[in-house]
């Protein structure tokens, strides 16, 4: 009797560089807050970034530990221009935790 296998995950045809992957860092209040208190980074990344790849850019670029990432694919919402309805681009973004050693300073 033989077990079912999950399927194999799909060879991605493009690799991006760690610039490529975070887009920009998302300063907020709520941002600063979790900054601030749990050593948590939010950035918007390229949507077909994974948690592997964010890792990877956020410790080359910044020089840090990583211990955790979170990542939310966030729908667009819907705007009106003049007479006609639209929609804002999906994104996605990425919740960065860091060893307690380590701090990102955008300022």
């Amino acid at each position: 009797m033989s077990a079912i296998k999950p399927p194999q995950p799909a060879e991605r045809t493009i690799k991006l560089e760690p610039h490529q992957v975070l887009l920009r860092p998302l300063v907020t209040e709520k941002g600063v807050h979790r900054a601030s208190r749990n050593n948590q980074y939010a950035f918007q990344i390229h949507r077909d970034a994974t948690k592997i790849d964010v890792r990877a850019a956020v410790e080359s670029l910044f020089d840090v530990k990583v211990t955790a990432v979170r990542t939310q694919t966030r729908k667009g919402k819907f705007r009106r221009f003049r007479n006609k309805m639209g929609r804002t681009a999906d994104w996605k973004k990425a919740i960065v935790q860091l060893h307690e050693d380590h701090r990102i300073d955008f300022f």
